[in-house]
């Protein structure tokens, strides 16, 4: 199998190539769709400061088992119904938490559409955790 897919990539390095080209350009896009990335001490100095509010996409039972202090909950699949309890604070960057980044890219551009400034947290709740940051029950 992998010699017959080394085979064809030999045969065919146009379409290989520019397979490989749009795969890049595809992840490249999406990755900047999302919004800017934010390193676990970039979103301390943020919230600090009083510039950024942690909003956790994770489900609630997650979210009940340990999160960053003083985060908002709202589960991804319930944030476009919900994105009205966030107006008290548009004028700050909403930081937006997942388990490992997956929902994170989908919940900012959900955000940005609404009008809010919103970043993710790189790595999401795992980072946080594998950096031994501080999380509350």
């Amino acid at each position: 199998m992998l010699s017959q897919l080394i085979e064809f990539a030999i045969n065919h390095y146009v379409l290989s190539s520019l397979f490989v080209v749009l795969l890049i350009l595809l992840l490249v896009t999406e990755l900047l769709k999302g919004g800017k990335s934010l390193s676990n001490r970039e979103l301390t100095q943020k919230v600090n400061s009083g510039e950024g509010v942690v909003l956790d996409v994770r489900a609630k039972k997650e979210f009940d088992g340990g999160h960053i202090v003083d985060a908002l909950n709202i589960p991804h699949d319930k944030l476009v119904s919900r994105i009205a309890e966030l107006e008290k604070h548009r004028g700050k960057t909403l930081i937006v938490v997942d388990a490992m980044g997956q929902h994170a890219g989908t919940a900012c551009r959900e955000l940005q559409k609404a009008g809010f400034t919103a970043a993710k947290l790189s790595g999401g709740i795992a980072s946080w955790r594998g950096d031994n940051l501080p999380v509350v029950k």
